[in-house]
């Protein structure tokens, strides 16, 4: 018996291994591949409230962390509680960027978003992970004029895709993860 070969050349069978693999190149079709870059999936934006219920239960750990770490180095510290500007203000507020700032970049929800089932995406960044200009705009520029104005987490009840001043400038939204 004897085989072709790809020029159309002919060889004996005893040259091929019964068992042999021979190696396919597998493309995917233009309709497998399509399916992968369009695959249509369903968003849930998280609204204001589901938001404030996680601000809330996140105010509650860094109030908590705060109590752990910081009060305890100032209190027995004499100084006068009436500067803006304390030390201990300073550290609490470190502590305060710094947990919404770690907590975001390494796993794109901090613990009150992990309680409520919410996550910060990116809207225009392709990869899985936001990047850390990103993240720092988000948590450090964005989240203090939100902070200072108050109107800028009003915004999170009024968009279409409910997205608050810093998610806006970031341009990151916070989504439902489970239902």
């Amino acid at each position: 018996m004897t085989e072709r070969n790809e020029n159309n050349e002919q060889i004996a069978s005893s040259n091929l291994m019964a068992d042999q693999e021979v190696p396919v190149q597998q493309e995917f079709t233009s309709a497998q591949k399509a399916l992968d870059d369009d695959e249509v999936k369903k968003v849930h934006f998280a609204g204001f409230w589901m938001r404030f219920w996680a601000y809330l239960a996140d105010l509650l750990v860094i109030g908590s962390l705060n109590r752990i770490l910081i009060h305890p180095i100032f209190k027995f510290y004499e100084g006068t509680d009436d500067l803006w500007f304390s030390a201990e203000g300073f550290l609490t507020g470190i502590v305060f960027f710094l947990y919404f700032v770690l907590m975001t970049k390494f796993l794109n929800q901090t613990l009150g978003k992990m309680i409520f089932g919410l996550k910060v995406v990116a809207l225009k960044e392709e990869k899985k992970t936001i990047s850390w200009s990103t993240i720092l705009f988000r948590e450090l520029i964005g989240r203090y004029i939100s902070k200072v104005t108050w109107i800028g987490y009003l915004l999170a009840g009024l968009l279409p895709k409910k997205q608050a001043l810093h998610d806006v400038f970031a341009d990151t939204g916070v989504v439902l993860i489970r239902r």
